[in-house]
């Protein structure tokens, strides 16, 4: 059984003391640092390039977990990957069809990252379930990218459960990741769904305490994870 993994998303740190900052969430007990790259194309703002995935990987030991919310994921993944992914995910409708998802899965491969794909709350996981053997890590946005703020979608739990059903039929050792609006009562019903990698943002680094907060995501989850 996978266990429940917690990445803190740096989009919510305090980029003037960032190294500190991601230093902490390791020391605190997060399982992954969890970059969000927003290109202000493909969601409306910006938020950083590679050279700051470059310069965390140089923080913390833990692996990072580099999601691309931009409009050409063809052109930047190897640069991300340079910069020291461990997992890079892009997001299926950036794409046009099925088999240019399948290319870039292969290629992020090719360069020593773990490959995965996102989908937003409007977009159906039909985009990529055909190339789902070819996919390390799924991700479900539980609120839309690109924006703050957002409460949580409960009804994205669907997917959820719809992948990690399809990936124990297939005998596939698949990441779920949810990411937006988790926190210490969310994240129940991200792992019941069957979701085992939780994306927690201003719920830790809003927090004064880390640890605190990172555990409350951990017991919550590991309450009511389903297991493969």
């Amino acid at each position: 059984m996978k266990k429940i993994e917690i990445a803190p998303s740096i989009l919510s740190a305090d980029f003037r003391i960032l190294e500190r900052e991601v230093k902490a969430a390791q020391d605190a007990g997060a399982d992954r640092i969890h970059c969000d790259v927003m290109d202000g194309r493909f969601v409306p703002n910006i938020s950083f390039g590679p050279l700051v995935v470059e310069a965390v990987k140089k923080c913390v030991s833990i692996p990072l977990d580099v999601h691309i919310m931009i409009s050409d994921p063809v052109k930047y993944a190897a640069d991300f990957c340079s910069a020291g992914a461990d997992v890079l995910c892009f997001h299926a409708e950036a794409l046009n069809n099925v088999n240019e998802i399948k290319t870039l899965l292969n290629d992020i491969r090719s360069k020593g990252a773990r490959p995965g794909v996102a989908v937003n709350p409007d977009k159906s996981i039909d985009l990529f379930m055909s190339e789902l053997a070819s996919i390390d890590q799924v991700v479900i946005m539980s609120v839309y990218a690109g924006f703050g703020g957002q409460k949580f979608i409960v009804d994205t739990m669907e997917k959820v459960r719809a992948v990690r059903s399809a990936a124990v039929k297939q005998n596939l050792d698949i990441d779920i990741e949810v990411d937006g609006g988790v926190n210490g009562e969310t994240a129940e019903l991200c792992a019941k769904a069957g979701a085992n990698v939780l994306v927690a943002g201003s719920f830790v680094f809003g927090s004064g305490d880390y640890a605190g907060r990172i555990n409350a995501v951990r017991e919550s989850a590991n309450k009511a994870y389903i297991g493969d």
